[in-house]
């Protein structure tokens, strides 16, 4: 996630500080019938053949494939617009080691997105060489864009060149040629674990991982070290000058801690500044995505130094979580706090993105069945989240970042994702089909009383989570999705 504002057409209103597309007049007139009946004739929304950005064989034949498994009509209209949007509309160039994948609306290249945004295609990476030319280039770029600065969450195509961004430009940070922004999130590293850990499973392919992968590597390791802020604050300082309290840190480091092992983050996965310095879900991830570094410096490159020195840290983040990344509620169920500081205090809420509380089962963090994580989930999809959202037209999970009273599909995607509950699975399905706007696409955001108000009509992350979901529930239960919602 980020701070991008896209244009869009004319007509536009606003809620709290994003821009919300106000859609045709005439949607009106339909706001009699269900979503999926309200065009009978749905031509496709992906751009022609000659303005794709990156074709893949593999992935024709996929959309093909599931798309004849849907029998819901509008879904499987989605389904075809959003599963290939990466690969139609944000890889911009593709070499023998490079890949650069924009995030949609922003021409720059988002360590988080761009990683989760080729994910649904990993299962297709070994039978593709295009797909594997595509993985390897992207490994190859993060890894450089880690080099240029591990603290940066964004980067520009040119590395030598400096951000035009406007919230960007004036931050009171150390800006780098080839940084498009800086704010420091934990998960944008761990993204990048991930995403290499994910291709050698999938290909056991040796190619990327280079002697410039391991180092980029080793810095990632040195620097959710140095953010373990055992000794000094760290070297990394972050001020904007902004009428948003989300978007900077208190006295540029943010707030007292008392130093336990766990990693400070000033940043939480929707860009917006933590409160509490440990966010609980991004250390959970790290450990995770670091003990999955140490299989893949073994295997894959026979470093057992790094192996060791990835293995060692998890161990002390684990350590750390189980004896301060734990709160009780007021009605005295124990959860995973969402941050905390140290001292005892914690704080409960959730993120809207697919690294949060109610994501670590979808990310491979907590068994789907374990107690803890499904007492967590449970509480974070009800009113003991500040940020848990009803209205007329759905509910789900909000967050700062974009304002009051917007729902986010992405949540409830991976809300989907994580769940074992056929009924529960059909209705988020139900929920992201009915507040597209008929749009064929997913948003950032809608509001919880119309969808027609919603953020970013171009999200190629939350495009491709939708196409993810499917393909998995296709081949994993494929009832939920062959009879109309």
């Amino acid at each position: 996630m980020d701070d991008r504002h896209g244009t869009g057409p004319s007509g536009m209103t606003s809620i709290g500080r994003r821009t919300l597309l106000a859609a045709p007049a005439t949607l009106a007139t339909l706001a009699t019938l269900p979503a999926w009946a309200a065009t009978p004739v749905r031509p496709s929304k992906r751009p022609p053949p000659s303005e794709r950005r990156f074709h893949s064989a593999a992935v024709e034949r996929e959309i093909v494939r599931v798309k004849r498994l849907i029998a819901d009509p509008k879904l499987a209209w989605m389904f075809e617009n959003c599963y290939p949007n990466t690969l139609d509309t944000t890889v911009l160039t593709v070499t023998d080691d490079d890949a650069f994948v924009i995030t949609g609306d922003i021409p720059c290249l988002w360590l988080r997105d761009s990683s989760a945004q080729l994910r649904p295609y990993l299962h297709l990476a070994a039978s593709d060489p295009a797909l594997t030319k595509l993985f390897r280039g992207l490994i190859a770029r993060q890894a450089r864009c880690v080099l240029i600065d591990p603290y940066a969450n964004a980067f520009l195509q040119d590395p030598t060149a400096r951000t035009d961004l406007d919230s960007s430009q004036h931050d009171q940070t150390e800006m780098k040629p080839g940084v498009a922004e800086r704010k420091w999130e934990v998960d944008s590293l761990c993204y990048v674990l991930r995403l290499a850990s994910s291709y050698w499973r999938a290909t056991k392919d040796r190619a990327p991982f280079t002697a410039e992968w391991a180092q980029s590597a080793r810095a990632i390791v040195r620097t959710f070290r140095e953010q373990q802020r055992r000794d000094d604050s760290g070297s990394y300082r972050f001020q904007r000058s902004s009428v948003q309290p989300t978007e900077t840190q208190l006295w540029s480091i943010g707030n007292p801690t008392r130093k336990v092992g766990l990693i400070h983050s000033s940043f939480r996965p929707s860009d917006d500044a933590t409160i509490l310095p440990f966010l609980i879900p991004a250390n959970i991830f790290a450990a995770r995505t670091l003990r999955e570094l140490a299989v893949v410096a073994t295997e894959a490159r026979g470093d057992t130094a790094l192996a060791t020195d990835a293995a060692a840290l998890a161990a002390e983040i684990e350590a750390a979580l189980a004896a301060h990344g734990r709160m009780r509620l007021a009605d005295g169920s124990e959860v995973w706090a969402f941050e905390v500081d140290g001292f005892g205090n914690a704080l409960f809420m959730d993120d809207c993105c697919e690294l949060s509380l109610s994501g670590l089962a979808f990310l491979g963090c907590a068994a789907p069945d374990d107690p803890l994580w499904r007492h967590t989930e449970a509480a974070a999809w009800s009113e003991r989240n500040p940020w848990f959202v009803r209205g007329r037209a759905g509910e789900g999970l909000g967050g700062p970042h974009a304002g009051f009273d917007l729902i986010w599909p992405m949540a409830t995607l991976v809300r989907a994702a994580s769940s074992g509950d056929d009924a529960l699975i059909r209705a988020c399905l139900k929920s992201i089909r009915d507040t597209d706007a008929d749009t064929g696409f997913i948003h950032e955001t809608f509001h919880k009383d119309d969808p027609t108000r919603f953020t970013r009509p171009w999200f190629a992350w939350a495009n491709g989570l939708l196409g993810e979901l499917i393909v998995s529930l296709a081949r994993d239960k494929p009832l939920t999705i062959r009879q109309p919602l």
